[in-house]
């Protein structure tokens, strides 16, 4: 693995980060004996799904964890703490629902250099407002102060901030959403992102800077906003607006929550279970910061929709006649969705969006 190629353009090698992942997961599957049989028992059903299920006497449960990375650099130069809490809700809220889990509870640990009171009560004002926007209750935490194994950028108080939810199974499903029920001719449908969510700032960051040197994020994207403020965007959480959909007797076949990886590495996911793909050619356009910034760090598109979402943060796979019945409960309040395509028989992903064309293969996907 060592002799892997390490120049990318983002400065991180998504293939050799899935091998790692791939083999961190292979050693943590070999534990799963240890609770077959007993309360708590693992019930994986596709390796590489968003997150995973527990039995307990008969209650599903679904658990995942994730953290925000290196976004949360933009909070540590634009002096805003209090919109990352929706960062990290919605990298789990928005896996766990991804397998049918309704999110019920989240905890979290903040590694800090120092502590610095003002800064944490920001950073949890703003766990606070996401959890009541998810529904979901803050159940666990802790705060440690780890010095000078923890860096960041500029004099304040440095940071990481990881989490772990737990869901139950929806009402309304027997077994996880895993792509199992997908088929030929299945309709997508796209959730529109408020931007980049929390993935991908490591080609951000570099572009910017390579740009506008060390004080990039003072930079005027527009009058009102620096580049600092549009880049931090909060992410928009999609569960609840899934679980409206369930609530309403939708039949989700396949959940894709676009994070690393970007929409093909995700998608995948839930097309490789049957063996199918997909034609895209209705997707949301990129915000037009994403096209600047494409611009800027002269990214091809293949680059582009390999490590960013380009403005779709998740999508649902569901039947045809169900299609409108789907976009009415879904598009409500500030959720923006539309039909993006449709599953095909062919083992590949086809992105069409205005002059951009591209072709995933799924042929060698594991």
């Amino acid at each position: 693995m060592d002799n892997l190629p390490h120049n990318k353009p983002s400065g991180y090698d998504i293939d050799l980060g899935n091998q790692c992942s791939q083999n961190a997961f292979n050693w943590a599957k070999k534990t799963f004996v240890n609770r077959q049989g007993k309360p708590g028992e693992i019930a994986l059903k596709v390796d590489g799904a968003f997150s995973n299920m527990l039995l307990f006497n008969g209650l599903k449960l679904g658990i995942t964890s994730d953290g925000i990375g290196t976004k949360i650099e933009l909070a540590e130069r634009t002096g805003i703490y209090n919109t990352l809490g929706y960062d990290l809700v919605a990298m789990v809220a928005d896996d766990l629902i991804a397998g049918g889990f309704v999110p019920t509870s989240i905890s979290n640990i903040l590694d800090v250099d120092h502590l610095h009171y003002n800064t944490i009560d920001q950073l949890m004002q703003g766990l606070h407002h996401a959890a009541n926007f998810a529904g979901i209750a803050v159940t666990g935490g802790e705060i440690a102060e780890l010095g000078n194994r923890i860096g960041g950028w500029g004099n304040g108080m440095h940071f990481n901030w990881c989490s772990t939810a737990i869901g139950i199974l929806h009402p309304s499903l027997q077994t996880p959403i895993d792509g199992s029920q997908v088929h030929e001719g299945d309709a997508v449908i796209a959730l529109r992102s408020r931007g980049f969510r929390s993935n991908g700032f490591s080609a951000v960051r570099r572009i910017m800077s390579q740009n506008f040197g060390n004080n990039w994020h003072t930079q005027q994207y527009t009058d009102a906003h620096t580049w600092g403020e549009v880049l931090l965007t909060p992410s928009l959480i999609f569960a609840p607006a899934v679980i409206r959909a369930l609530n309403e007797g939708i039949h989700i076949k396949g959940i894709a929550h676009i994070t690393g990886g970007g929409i093909a590495d995700n998608f995948r996911r839930v097309l490789k279970v049957n063996q199918l793909g997909a034609n895209l050619h209705n997707l949301f356009e990129p915000h037009p910061f994403m096209e600047e910034l494409q611009q800027l760090g002269n990214l091809s598109p293949q680059d582009a929709y390999l490590y960013w979402n380009m403005g779709n943060g998740m999508l649902l796979v569901v039947p045809q006649n169900q299609v409108n019945k789907a976009i009415d409960a879904l598009q409500q309040g500030e959720y923006k969705c539309r039909i993006a395509g449709h599953v095909t028989n062919k083992k590949r992903i086809s992105i069409e969006v205005g002059s951009v064309s591209l072709i995933t293969s799924l042929e060698q996907e594991d």
